[in-house]
């Protein structure tokens, strides 16, 4: 057994910092060892604590507007994924297990013992803190969160806690998690720190090993008392400033368990965290894995987290990269939603990163160079999802430069801002800063381009308005690929008199609407076809009953739907239900209305129309 009273290796300039932490480290330990009940251990199927006005003490609007201010500026950050088994490439004795290879252990059922072995293989002798920071900050991301402990329960720092990390238990013998807080204070990069709080396969205690049948259990809370609560504070006491805390996989603890863990944040009065503390914890910004929203969530700061490739952790046999112009593509999404862009990426078993991972940095990097004013400090527009591409917004003083990002580079050299209606000051491309004439037309705001654009992924345009942008209300329309997305949340509900049934409700956090009990009851969205012709449509739906019947109709055009069952109530499928014939253009209503009689209950996420003969292409 390793000594646990050795002196820490740290680099010099933290551990000065260390040391000057040291009393309020003794201090805070005292007051959680002094203010510590019994309390009793909780089941996983029962529902987590509310957390309390005393859990989440209330801060004003303006103290955490200024505390999340450099997080709303910078836009994108690193995530990383990374740990013992990047030794093997999420293997198991040379088979492919399903899902990232971070949840090899679980996925494998892997047995305690055996998994350490690769704890002890894992050397990551090409690993230089210094290269791997200045990557991120090539590529243009101004923050970098790290797995300091994931669901395996191995600790990538010199935990105090437990002898399972990397400085006692690997070859390796040095605390990552220290040269990466250095490398990040040196090159002006927030650094942060991932932790998986509930989930921990090594631990008798933690939630989620139930095939090592050599384990005794203990209760969940004595697996927080003694190795996340330890750790937790070490990481926020002994590596410097620390920008997230960036918690994992809520689930359901006691009381004390949670309030242990969240008033540990308090050590760091500038910490941001996400949202995944426990069951209801709101934390500062909502978190999104994997998938952009389609609208932003109402009054919240919010994050996208995304691997750059499949899988999260280093995996052998995930070679599926997202290309360059996809990932630009994502963040100028995702900014213009108002959200962040925090993507991973994952270091091999030797401390270095793919090639292909590499390339699309230093690319994303280029691109920011010349556009990087058009991503950081951003807001949303009112603009939403233009046929061209995406819009961001910045307000400066009287004006406001609007960000056009365009994806479609129009072949006509006309660009069109649909519905806008504020006075333009100036236009110009970011590329070269070529001033481009702009005029004002019933649609809105033309901007006559060049015939090429001057980057194949995401042009920018810069264009000055006087004033809030103003966009008059525009309703929705077919895009220049013929597809028309009717959404649950842009319907309106008509329910019989008497009768309030039908409602918008959500599931997976994706509206639908729901309870539509009533054959009486029936939605409806207002639209605008500008190519008439003959329409496909189709729906996102559940049901749960053998079959139900409707109506889907445009105007006096219409067709008559009959849908098997979905499986459940909570099993979304899409369904082509014919085409629709409309023959003149203009504005139409779009209805789905039930048959009386052979109704049963549905679930309706969106509609879609699509004309035919239109492609992806056109």
């Amino acid at each position: 057994m390793p000594d646990r009273n050795k002196q820490p290796r740290f680099p010099s300039s933290l551990a000065r910092l260390r040391s000057a932490r040291h009393g309020l480290f003794v201090l805070v330990a005292v007051v959680f060892a002094t203010s510590r009940t019994t309390t009793q251990h909780l089941s996983a199927q029962r529902p987590a604590a509310q957390p309390t006005a005393t859990q989440q003490p209330t801060e004003s609007p303006d103290a955490n507007a200024s505390r999340i201010a450099w997080w709303r500026e910078a836009k994108f950050g690193m995530f990383v994924h990374w740990g013992v088994y990047s030794v093997v490439g999420g293997q198991y004795k040379g088979q492919e297990l399903p899902n990232s290879a971070e949840w090899m252990m679980a996925r494998g059922k892997i047995p305690i013992a055996e998994y350490e072995q690769y704890a002890k293989q894992f050397n990551p002798t090409a690993f230089d803190a210094d290269k791997f920071v200045g990557l991120a900050k090539r590529a243009g991301m101004k923050y970098l969160v790290i797995t300091a402990k994931h669901h395996d329960g191995f600790a990538m720092f010199d935990s105090k806690a437990t002898a399972y990390n990397v400085v006692d238990f690997s070859p390796f013998g040095r605390d990552i998690m220290s040269e990466l807080a250095e490398a990040c204070q040196k090159q002006g990069i927030k650094f942060g720190f991932y932790y998986s709080q509930a989930q921990d396969w090594h631990h008798p205690g933690g939630f989620g090993n139930g095939w090592d049948k050599t384990i005794k259990r203990v209760s969940s809370d004595q697996y927080v008392s003694e190795k996340a609560v330890p750790e937790v504070r070490q990481l926020l006491t002994e590596y410097g400033p620390i920008g997230i805390f960036w918690w994992d996989t809520p689930r359901a603890m006691s009381e004390a368990a949670f309030n242990s863990l969240h008033s540990l944040t308090k050590l760091q009065p500038d910490v941001l965290t996400n949202d995944r503390l426990g069951e209801n914890f709101p934390g500062d910004y909502k978190t999104f894995e994997r998938n952009i929203p389609r609208q932003a969530p109402h009054g919240k700061d919010w994050e996208v987290c995304m691997p750059i490739s499949g899988s999260w952790g280093y995996k052998k046999s995930d070679t599926d990269f997202k290309s360059t112009r996809t990932l630009i593509r994502n963040l100028a999404d995702i900014a213009s939603k108002g959200g962040n862009y925090l993507l991973n990426v994952s270091p091999t078993g030797t401390g270095t990163l793919l090639p292909q991972a590499v390339e699309r940095l230093e690319q994303i990097g280029q691109w920011m160079q010349t556009n990087g004013e058009s991503i950081y400090g951003t807001t949303a527009s009112l603009i939403g999802k233009p046929d061209w591409g995406r819009c961001t917004a910045k307000a400066t003083g009287d004006s406001t430069a609007l960000y056009l990002h365009v994806f479609d580079w129009p072949q006509d050299g006309k660009l069109v801002i649909r519905g806008l209606e504020n006075d333009v000051q100036s236009a110009s491309l970011l590329d070269g800063g070529q001033i481009l004439s702009t005029q004002t037309v019933d649609d809105g705001v033309l901007v006559s381009v060049p015939a090429d654009p001057p980057d194949a992924d995401d042009s920018v345009i810069k264009l000055v308005v006087s004033g809030t942008p103003e966009v008059r209300s525009l309703l929705p329309t077919p895009g220049k690929d013929g597809v028309l997305e009717l959404f649950a949340d842009q319907a309106f509900i008509h329910n019989n008199e008497g009768s309030r049934d039908a409602g918008l409700r959500e599931h997976d956090g994706i509206p639908h609407v729901g309870y539509w009990l009533d054959d009486q009851a029936w939605v409806e969205w207002e639209i605008e076809i500008r190519e008439p012709g003959v329409y496909q449509v189709s729906a996102v739906m559940s049901v749960q009953e053998s079959q139900t019947e409707f109506r889907v109709s445009v105007n006096d055009s219409q067709l008559s739907a009959s849908v098997p069952s979905t499986g459940s109530y909570g099993r979304y499928v899409r369904r082509d239900l014919g085409t629709i014939r409309v023959s003149q253009a203009g504005r139409k209503s779009v209805r789905v209305i039930p048959a009386p009689g052979s109704w049963q209950p549905m679930n309706l996420r969106q509609l879609t129309l699509k004309r035919e003969g239109k492609t992806d292409a056109d």
